[in-house]
């Protein structure tokens, strides 16, 4: 070949890789917690709910599934690392960060974000966890089986100086139906969490971050005021009080970008 077509063979090659290779980003979503505008500190005695309880957080464990990114032009995402699957714990730092590392995503501008909150039927499956920190959340194989969908701890009293605070333990889970005191069916409580984004641009600069935040203040009112009261303190054979949680934790999270 003289050497005169070596030229424009060259600049087709360098055409042709670079049309084949698309440029992505590298995601992590990062999870926090608030309690209304104030970032969330546990083990006080310090917060209202809309009914009126004064209540600490000791603990807060959850899981996330079947996690979906929407772009701009409408096009879907469904994230694979971990089988798309996260745990978060409030008293863990390393699960409040969730690199995506079998994840690159297109670069640009992502409109809404998708959730299962919880652990879809497909993974709620006792046993499916074989090591901790998950397979703490275990579900009693009599009430449903699998896993914890969420346990949020704490304890309330009538007054921010009550000397003898009450535990609550608000965990939700696979729910039953009983007929007689016997179990005809099961719920599974998972809901689907879906957030509008204003402000993430995956650039190719460094992580992009992505914080979901959950608003502890949200899973006790609206549409539904629950009162420790009135509804329970320990809810996993309750499955009216978990169906408050259930449709009030729609509204929990917000998203933000941090890039």
């Amino acid at each position: 070949m003289s050497g005169k077509n070596l030229f424009p063979l060259a600049a087709f090659l360098l055409i042709a890789f670079s049309s084949c290779h698309k440029p992505d980003a590298e995601l992590m979503l990062q999870f926090s917690f608030s309690a209304g505008g104030d970032t969330l500190q546990q083990d006080t005695i310090r917060y209202t709910n809309a009914a009126g309880n004064i209540f600490s957080v000791t603990e807060v464990q959850y899981f996330v599934s079947k996690v979906l990114l929407t772009k701009e032009d409408g096009t879907q995402y469904a994230l694979s690392t971990d089988n798309g699957i996260h745990y978060v714990d409030a008293d863990i730092p390393a699960t409040l960060r969730w690199l995506l590392q079998d994840d690159r995503l297109p670069l640009g501008k992502y409109t809404q974000i998708d959730f299962v909150f919880g652990l879809a039927p497909e993974y709620n499956i006792t046993h499916y966890f074989l090591n901790p920190p998950e397979n703490s959340m275990s579900w009693p194989e009599a009430l449903g089986g699998g896993y914890h969908h969420m346990k949020l701890n704490g304890k309330w009293g009538n007054s921010p100086l009550s000397s003898s605070p009450i535990p609550f333990a608000m965990h939700l889970g696979t729910g039953q139906i009983y007929e007689n005191q016997q179990i005809v069916s099961f719920v599974d409580n998972i809901f689907n969490v879906s957030i509008l984004l204003s402000d993430v641009i995956l650039s190719e600069e460094g992580v992009n971050t992505v914080r979901l935040n959950m608003d502890i203040l949200q899973w006790f009112q609206d549409p539904f005021v629950f009162d420790f009261a009135q509804d329970g303190t320990a809810i996993m054979q309750n499955q009216t009080a978990m169906g408050k949680l259930v449709a009030n934790g729609e509204t929990v999270f917000s998203a933000h970008s941090n890039h």
